[in-house]
Protein backbone atom coordinates (compact mmCIF):
# COMPACT_ATOMS: atom_id res chain seq x y z
CA UNK A 1 0.00 0.00 0.00
CA UNK A 2 1.63 3.37 -0.68
CA UNK A 3 2.08 5.77 1.87
CA UNK A 4 -1.21 8.27 0.52
CA UNK A 5 -3.14 5.83 0.25
CA UNK A 6 -4.12 5.88 -3.48
CA UNK A 7 -3.80 2.28 -4.00
CA UNK A 8 -3.43 -0.79 -3.24
CA UNK A 9 -1.39 -3.20 -4.91
CA UNK A 10 -3.26 -6.56 -5.76
CA UNK A 11 -0.61 -9.35 -7.11
CA UNK A 12 -2.05 -12.81 -8.42
CA UNK A 13 -1.04 -15.54 -10.28
CA UNK A 14 -3.04 -18.61 -11.85
CA UNK A 15 -1.27 -21.62 -13.43
CA UNK A 16 -1.83 -24.68 -15.27
CA UNK A 17 0.48 -27.43 -15.09
CA UNK A 18 1.36 -29.77 -18.56
CA UNK A 19 -0.99 -32.21 -18.93
CA UNK A 20 -0.11 -35.94 -17.24
CA UNK A 21 2.38 -34.11 -14.86
CA UNK A 22 1.57 -33.33 -11.42
CA UNK A 23 3.89 -30.58 -10.54
CA UNK A 24 3.97 -27.49 -12.21
CA UNK A 25 7.06 -25.98 -14.39
CA UNK A 26 6.97 -22.29 -13.73
CA UNK A 27 7.72 -20.86 -10.38
CA UNK A 28 5.48 -17.82 -9.36
CA UNK A 29 7.23 -16.14 -5.79
CA UNK A 30 6.00 -12.87 -4.11
CA UNK A 31 7.32 -10.95 -1.08
CA UNK A 32 6.50 -7.92 0.78
CA UNK A 33 8.96 -5.79 2.42
CA UNK A 34 6.98 -3.65 4.95
CA UNK A 35 10.32 -2.25 5.81
CA UNK A 36 11.38 -0.31 3.05
CA UNK A 37 7.60 -0.44 1.43
CA UNK A 38 8.54 -2.51 -1.44
CA UNK A 39 6.55 -5.65 -3.18
CA UNK A 40 8.18 -8.05 -5.22
CA UNK A 41 6.76 -10.66 -7.79
CA UNK A 42 9.11 -13.16 -9.89
CA UNK A 43 7.98 -15.29 -12.78
CA UNK A 44 10.47 -18.30 -14.00
CA UNK A 45 9.79 -21.18 -16.38
CA UNK A 46 12.14 -23.88 -16.16
CA UNK A 47 12.52 -26.03 -19.62
CA UNK A 48 10.40 -28.74 -20.16
CA UNK A 49 7.87 -29.56 -17.72
CA UNK A 50 7.41 -31.47 -14.42
CA UNK A 51 9.65 -31.99 -11.73
CA UNK A 52 12.98 -30.89 -13.76
CA UNK A 53 11.68 -27.65 -14.80
CA UNK A 54 10.52 -27.50 -11.71
CA UNK A 55 13.87 -27.57 -9.58
CA UNK A 56 15.20 -25.28 -12.21
CA UNK A 57 12.55 -22.67 -12.38
CA UNK A 58 12.29 -22.98 -8.45
CA UNK A 59 16.24 -22.33 -8.55
CA UNK A 60 15.88 -19.26 -10.78
CA UNK A 61 13.18 -17.59 -9.29
CA UNK A 62 14.61 -17.68 -5.43
CA UNK A 63 17.83 -16.07 -6.94
CA UNK A 64 15.79 -13.45 -8.43
CA UNK A 65 13.98 -12.90 -5.75
CA UNK A 66 16.89 -12.61 -2.97
CA UNK A 67 19.37 -10.58 -5.50
CA UNK A 68 16.20 -8.15 -5.82
CA UNK A 69 15.58 -7.88 -2.20
CA UNK A 70 19.01 -6.95 -1.88
CA UNK A 71 19.00 -4.20 -4.92
CA UNK A 72 21.66 -5.64 -6.87
CA UNK A 73 21.81 -4.88 -10.38
CA UNK A 74 20.17 -5.98 -13.13
CA UNK A 75 23.20 -7.21 -15.25
CA UNK A 76 24.64 -8.76 -12.37
CA UNK A 77 21.72 -10.79 -11.36
CA UNK A 78 21.13 -12.38 -14.96
CA UNK A 79 24.60 -13.32 -15.12
CA UNK A 80 24.70 -15.19 -11.72
CA UNK A 81 21.54 -17.02 -12.19
CA UNK A 82 22.64 -18.08 -16.00
CA UNK A 83 26.07 -19.40 -14.86
CA UNK A 84 24.64 -21.29 -11.49
CA UNK A 85 21.67 -23.29 -12.92
CA UNK A 86 22.87 -26.81 -13.62
CA UNK A 87 22.94 -28.09 -17.02
CA UNK A 88 20.76 -30.62 -18.08
CA UNK A 89 21.87 -34.29 -18.73
CA UNK A 90 19.50 -34.65 -22.30
CA UNK A 91 19.95 -31.20 -24.06
CA UNK A 92 23.70 -30.24 -22.42
CA UNK A 93 21.83 -26.38 -21.55
CA UNK A 94 20.41 -24.86 -18.25
CA UNK A 95 17.40 -22.59 -18.85
CA UNK A 96 15.15 -21.30 -17.21
CA UNK A 97 13.45 -17.16 -17.79
CA UNK A 98 12.83 -15.06 -15.44
CA UNK A 99 10.03 -11.69 -15.28
CA UNK A 100 11.04 -9.10 -11.69
CA UNK A 101 8.34 -7.35 -10.97
CA UNK A 102 9.67 -4.75 -8.28
CA UNK A 103 7.29 -2.21 -6.74
CA UNK A 104 8.00 0.82 -4.37
CA UNK A 105 5.00 2.20 -2.69
CA UNK A 106 5.28 5.41 -4.30
CA UNK A 107 4.13 3.30 -7.45
CA UNK A 108 8.08 3.25 -8.78
CA UNK A 109 7.89 0.07 -11.20
CA UNK A 110 10.95 -1.41 -12.47
CA UNK A 111 10.87 -4.68 -14.65
CA UNK A 112 13.08 -7.25 -16.09
CA UNK A 113 12.49 -10.16 -18.35
CA UNK A 114 14.98 -12.57 -19.58
CA UNK A 115 13.10 -14.77 -22.46
CA UNK A 116 9.41 -15.20 -21.17
CA UNK A 117 7.18 -12.64 -23.80
CA UNK A 118 6.73 -9.57 -23.16
CA UNK A 119 4.74 -8.33 -20.36
CA UNK A 120 1.58 -5.62 -21.34
CA UNK A 121 0.97 -2.68 -19.26
CA UNK A 122 -2.68 -0.94 -19.26
CA UNK A 123 -3.34 2.58 -17.63
CA UNK A 124 -7.20 1.99 -17.76
CA UNK A 125 -8.69 0.50 -20.80
CA UNK A 126 -6.18 1.34 -22.94
CA UNK A 127 -2.02 -0.11 -23.49
CA UNK A 128 0.23 2.01 -21.80
CA UNK A 129 3.72 2.10 -23.61
CA UNK A 130 6.40 1.52 -20.03
CA UNK A 131 9.74 2.68 -22.48
CA UNK A 132 11.57 -0.92 -22.83
CA UNK A 133 14.93 -0.50 -23.16
CA UNK A 134 17.84 -3.60 -23.73
CA UNK A 135 20.80 -4.84 -21.55
CA UNK A 136 23.65 -7.40 -23.09
CA UNK A 137 25.00 -9.28 -21.55
CA UNK A 138 28.87 -8.95 -21.63
CA UNK A 139 30.75 -12.63 -19.81
CA UNK A 140 31.70 -15.06 -22.60
CA UNK A 141 28.82 -17.36 -21.33
CA UNK A 142 26.23 -15.50 -21.99
CA UNK A 143 27.63 -13.05 -24.46
CA UNK A 144 24.52 -11.44 -26.77
CA UNK A 145 22.01 -12.19 -24.40
CA UNK A 146 19.34 -9.60 -23.40
CA UNK A 147 17.82 -8.62 -20.65
CA UNK A 148 14.61 -6.11 -21.09
CA UNK A 149 13.76 -3.56 -18.68
CA UNK A 150 11.37 -0.70 -18.55
CA UNK A 151 10.79 1.43 -15.21
CA UNK A 152 7.60 3.70 -14.68
CA UNK A 153 5.27 5.25 -12.23
CA UNK A 154 2.15 3.61 -12.12
CA UNK A 155 -1.23 5.26 -11.41
CA UNK A 156 -4.17 3.99 -10.11
CA UNK A 157 -6.20 1.27 -12.59
CA UNK A 158 -2.70 0.21 -14.04
CA UNK A 159 -2.60 -3.21 -14.56
CA UNK A 160 0.70 -5.48 -15.56
CA UNK A 161 0.33 -8.23 -17.02
CA UNK A 162 3.15 -11.37 -17.17
CA UNK A 163 2.40 -14.83 -18.87
CA UNK A 164 4.85 -17.88 -19.64
CA UNK A 165 5.00 -19.01 -23.03
CA UNK A 166 2.44 -21.66 -22.20
CA UNK A 167 -0.23 -19.06 -22.50
CA UNK A 168 0.67 -17.14 -25.77
CA UNK A 169 1.19 -20.88 -27.45
CA UNK A 170 -1.73 -22.04 -26.36
CA UNK A 171 -3.84 -24.06 -29.15
CA UNK A 172 -0.49 -24.14 -31.29
CA UNK A 173 -0.93 -26.79 -34.16
CA UNK A 174 -5.28 -26.08 -34.35
CA UNK A 175 -6.99 -24.56 -36.95
CA UNK A 176 -7.43 -21.65 -35.57
CA UNK A 177 -4.21 -21.13 -33.91
CA UNK A 178 -1.79 -22.51 -35.84
CA UNK A 179 1.19 -20.89 -34.70
CA UNK A 180 -0.42 -19.97 -31.15
CA UNK A 181 -2.34 -17.78 -29.36
CA UNK A 182 0.17 -15.45 -29.98
CA UNK A 183 1.35 -12.30 -28.00
CA UNK A 184 -1.20 -10.08 -29.92
CA UNK A 185 -4.08 -11.87 -29.43
CA UNK A 186 -3.34 -12.71 -25.98
CA UNK A 187 -2.98 -8.94 -25.38
CA UNK A 188 -6.62 -8.36 -26.93
CA UNK A 189 -8.00 -10.87 -24.82
CA UNK A 190 -7.15 -8.96 -21.36
CA UNK A 191 -7.69 -5.37 -22.92
CA UNK A 192 -11.30 -6.84 -23.75
CA UNK A 193 -11.78 -8.19 -20.34
CA UNK A 194 -10.65 -4.68 -18.73
CA UNK A 195 -13.45 -2.89 -21.29
CA UNK A 196 -16.23 -5.02 -19.62
CA UNK A 197 -15.22 -5.51 -16.29
CA UNK A 198 -13.00 -2.36 -15.65
CA UNK A 199 -12.71 -3.42 -11.56
CA UNK A 200 -12.18 -7.23 -11.94
CA UNK A 201 -9.47 -8.36 -9.13
CA UNK A 202 -6.48 -9.65 -10.73
CA UNK A 203 -7.06 -13.31 -9.87
CA UNK A 204 -10.05 -13.30 -11.79
CA UNK A 205 -8.55 -11.81 -14.81
CA UNK A 206 -5.77 -14.53 -13.98
CA UNK A 207 -8.56 -17.33 -14.09
CA UNK A 208 -9.57 -16.14 -17.40
CA UNK A 209 -6.62 -15.87 -19.25
CA UNK A 210 -5.30 -18.91 -18.01
CA UNK A 211 -8.81 -20.75 -18.29
CA UNK A 212 -8.74 -19.29 -22.13
CA UNK A 213 -5.59 -20.96 -22.93
CA UNK A 214 -6.72 -24.20 -21.82
CA UNK A 215 -9.82 -24.13 -23.24
CA UNK A 216 -7.17 -23.51 -26.54
CA UNK A 217 -5.61 -26.56 -25.69
CA UNK A 218 -8.44 -28.80 -25.34
CA UNK A 219 -8.56 -28.63 -21.99
CA UNK A 220 -5.18 -31.07 -22.08
CA UNK A 221 -2.06 -27.73 -21.57
CA UNK A 222 0.37 -28.76 -24.11
CA UNK A 223 3.00 -26.83 -21.81
CA UNK A 224 2.90 -25.59 -18.10
CA UNK A 225 0.74 -21.96 -18.39
CA UNK A 226 1.07 -19.21 -16.05
CA UNK A 227 -0.58 -15.98 -15.79
CA UNK A 228 0.32 -13.43 -13.10
CA UNK A 229 -1.65 -9.90 -12.61
CA UNK A 230 -0.58 -6.67 -11.04
CA UNK A 231 -3.34 -4.40 -10.31
CA UNK A 232 -2.85 -1.01 -8.78
CA UNK A 233 -6.47 -0.30 -7.37
CA UNK A 234 -8.56 1.42 -4.59
CA UNK A 235 -8.47 -0.47 -1.51
CA UNK A 236 -11.07 -2.54 -0.12
CA UNK A 237 -11.41 -2.27 3.24
CA UNK A 238 -12.81 -4.45 6.30
CA UNK A 239 -13.06 -4.28 9.69
CA UNK A 240 -12.59 -7.98 11.77
CA UNK A 241 -13.89 -7.70 14.99
CA UNK A 242 -13.59 -10.42 17.93
CA UNK A 243 -14.48 -10.21 21.75
CA UNK A 244 -16.04 -7.49 23.58
CA UNK A 245 -14.08 -4.73 25.32
CA UNK A 246 -11.65 -5.37 28.70
CA UNK A 247 -13.81 -2.74 30.52
CA UNK A 248 -17.79 -2.90 30.76
CA UNK A 249 -17.49 0.75 30.58
CA UNK A 250 -15.92 0.94 27.28
CA UNK A 251 -18.77 -0.96 25.49
CA UNK A 252 -20.69 2.13 23.89
CA UNK A 253 -17.04 3.52 22.53
CA UNK A 254 -16.46 -0.05 20.97
CA UNK A 255 -19.62 -0.02 19.17
CA UNK A 256 -18.95 3.26 17.96
CA UNK A 257 -15.85 2.27 16.31
CA UNK A 258 -17.79 -0.28 14.69
CA UNK A 259 -21.10 1.84 13.52
CA UNK A 260 -18.50 4.77 11.90
CA UNK A 261 -16.21 2.12 10.21
CA UNK A 262 -16.12 2.70 6.06
CA UNK A 263 -15.84 -0.81 4.86
CA UNK A 264 -17.16 -4.59 5.31
CA UNK A 265 -17.73 -5.75 8.67
CA UNK A 266 -17.52 -9.05 10.28
CA UNK A 267 -18.50 -10.13 13.93
CA UNK A 268 -16.53 -13.44 15.02
CA UNK A 269 -18.22 -13.82 18.40
CA UNK A 270 -21.72 -14.11 20.00
CA UNK A 271 -21.13 -12.06 23.15
CA UNK A 272 -19.43 -9.40 20.70
CA UNK A 273 -22.54 -9.38 18.09
CA UNK A 274 -25.19 -8.93 21.80
CA UNK A 275 -23.05 -6.21 23.05
CA UNK A 276 -23.09 -4.35 19.75
CA UNK A 277 -26.31 -4.98 19.11
CA UNK A 278 -27.71 -4.02 22.77
CA UNK A 279 -24.99 -0.43 22.51
CA UNK A 280 -26.63 0.65 18.90
CA UNK A 281 -30.41 -0.63 19.06
CA UNK A 282 -29.55 -3.29 16.45
CA UNK A 283 -31.83 -6.11 15.37
CA UNK A 284 -30.05 -9.62 15.83
CA UNK A 285 -31.15 -12.75 14.68
CA UNK A 286 -29.76 -16.10 15.56
CA UNK A 287 -28.93 -18.53 12.84
CA UNK A 288 -30.55 -21.86 12.60
CA UNK A 289 -29.16 -23.96 10.01
CA UNK A 290 -25.10 -24.17 9.61
CA UNK A 291 -23.59 -25.18 6.29
CA UNK A 292 -20.61 -26.38 8.45
CA UNK A 293 -21.47 -29.34 10.63
CA UNK A 294 -18.33 -28.62 12.98
CA UNK A 295 -19.35 -25.07 13.63
CA UNK A 296 -22.96 -22.80 14.59
CA UNK A 297 -24.79 -21.31 12.40
CA UNK A 298 -23.97 -17.40 11.26
CA UNK A 299 -26.34 -14.86 12.35
CA UNK A 300 -27.74 -11.79 11.09
CA UNK A 301 -27.58 -8.15 12.39
CA UNK A 302 -28.22 -5.05 10.84
CA UNK A 303 -25.70 -2.93 8.97
CA UNK A 304 -22.62 -5.82 9.35
CA UNK A 305 -21.56 -8.14 6.44
CA UNK A 306 -21.43 -11.53 8.66
CA UNK A 307 -22.08 -12.78 11.95
CA UNK A 308 -20.25 -16.03 13.40
CA UNK A 309 -19.28 -17.55 16.16
CA UNK A 310 -15.83 -16.59 17.69
CA UNK A 311 -13.29 -18.99 18.83
CA UNK A 312 -14.04 -21.96 16.96
CA UNK A 313 -14.83 -20.45 13.93
CA UNK A 314 -11.41 -18.30 14.01
CA UNK A 315 -9.43 -21.68 14.78
CA UNK A 316 -11.22 -23.06 11.61
CA UNK A 317 -10.33 -20.07 9.57
CA UNK A 318 -6.47 -20.24 10.51
CA UNK A 319 -6.55 -23.91 9.53
CA UNK A 320 -8.18 -23.00 6.26
CA UNK A 321 -5.60 -20.32 6.00
CA UNK A 322 -2.54 -22.48 6.17
CA UNK A 323 -3.68 -25.28 3.96
CA UNK A 324 -5.08 -22.54 1.74
CA UNK A 325 -3.37 -22.95 -2.21
CA UNK A 326 -4.67 -22.34 -5.69
CA UNK A 327 -6.95 -25.64 -5.78
CA UNK A 328 -8.84 -24.92 -2.95
CA UNK A 329 -12.57 -23.89 -2.91
CA UNK A 330 -13.86 -22.87 -0.55
CA UNK A 331 -17.62 -23.78 0.67
CA UNK A 332 -20.31 -21.80 2.36
CA UNK A 333 -19.54 -22.59 6.08
CA UNK A 334 -19.06 -19.51 8.93
CA UNK A 335 -15.42 -19.73 8.07
CA UNK A 336 -15.59 -19.94 4.50
CA UNK A 337 -17.47 -17.20 4.53
CA UNK A 338 -14.90 -15.20 6.56
CA UNK A 339 -11.97 -16.19 4.67
CA UNK A 340 -13.90 -14.86 0.96
CA UNK A 341 -14.43 -11.75 2.95
CA UNK A 342 -10.47 -11.44 3.98
CA UNK A 343 -9.28 -12.98 0.97
CA UNK A 344 -11.48 -10.07 -1.43
CA UNK A 345 -10.40 -7.30 1.21
CA UNK A 346 -6.81 -5.51 0.84
CA UNK A 347 -6.68 -3.17 4.19
CA UNK A 348 -8.19 -5.28 6.96
CA UNK A 349 -8.46 -3.68 10.77
CA UNK A 350 -9.15 -6.14 13.19
CA UNK A 351 -10.68 -4.72 16.50
CA UNK A 352 -10.17 -6.96 19.12
CA UNK A 353 -11.81 -7.11 22.41
CA UNK A 354 -9.91 -8.61 25.34
CA UNK A 355 -12.03 -8.95 27.66
CA UNK A 356 -12.01 -12.73 29.02
CA UNK A 357 -14.60 -15.10 27.69
CA UNK A 358 -14.48 -17.98 31.09
CA UNK A 359 -15.36 -20.35 29.02
CA UNK A 360 -12.35 -21.03 26.85
CA UNK A 361 -10.58 -21.22 30.70
CA UNK A 362 -12.38 -24.20 31.19
CA UNK A 363 -9.83 -27.26 31.38
CA UNK A 364 -12.53 -29.82 29.98
CA UNK A 365 -12.38 -28.22 26.55
CA UNK A 366 -10.16 -29.53 23.61
CA UNK A 367 -6.10 -28.12 23.83
CA UNK A 368 -6.99 -26.95 20.28
CA UNK A 369 -9.23 -24.26 21.71
CA UNK A 370 -6.86 -21.57 21.77
CA UNK A 371 -7.53 -18.36 23.16
CA UNK A 372 -8.70 -15.56 21.21
CA UNK A 373 -5.58 -13.51 20.96
CA UNK A 374 -3.41 -16.09 20.02
CA UNK A 375 -5.62 -17.41 17.12
CA UNK A 376 -6.49 -14.09 16.03
CA UNK A 377 -1.96 -13.48 15.54
CA UNK A 378 -1.80 -16.07 13.58
CA UNK A 379 -4.39 -15.09 10.99
CA UNK A 380 -2.73 -11.64 10.46
CA UNK A 381 0.50 -13.36 10.30
CA UNK A 382 -1.05 -15.36 7.60
CA UNK A 383 -3.06 -12.33 6.05
CA UNK A 384 0.15 -10.22 5.83
CA UNK A 385 2.80 -12.84 4.45
CA UNK A 386 1.24 -15.27 2.76
CA UNK A 387 -1.69 -13.02 0.97
CA UNK A 388 0.50 -9.72 1.34
CA UNK A 389 -2.55 -8.38 2.84
CA UNK A 390 -2.77 -5.12 4.48
CA UNK A 391 -3.14 -5.77 8.68
CA UNK A 392 -3.31 -3.56 11.59
CA UNK A 393 -4.84 -4.74 15.06
CA UNK A 394 -6.69 -2.59 17.69
CA UNK A 395 -7.23 -3.91 21.17
CA UNK A 396 -9.76 -2.62 23.86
Amino acid sequence: MNQDNRFYIDIECRQNNHVGELICGDVFLSKRIKEEGRTIAVLSDGMGSGVKANVLATLTASMAMNFTVEHREVRKTAEIIMNTLPVCSVRKVSYSTFTIIDIDDDGTTTIVEYDNPQCIVMRGAKMFDPKWSYIELQSEQNKGKKIRTCKFKAQREDRVFFWSDGIVQSGMGSRAFPFGWGEEAVGEYVKKIVNYTPFASAIKIANKVVNMAMLHDGDKPKDDSSCGVIYFREPRKLLLISGPPFEDESDFKFSLKVQHYKGKKIIAGGTTAEVIARELALKFDAGLESDDPDLPPVSFMQGIDLVTEGILTLGKVATLLEQYNNETRLGRGPADQIIKMLLESDKIHVLNGTRINVAHQDPNLPVELEIRRTVVKRIVKLLEEKFLKEVNIEYM
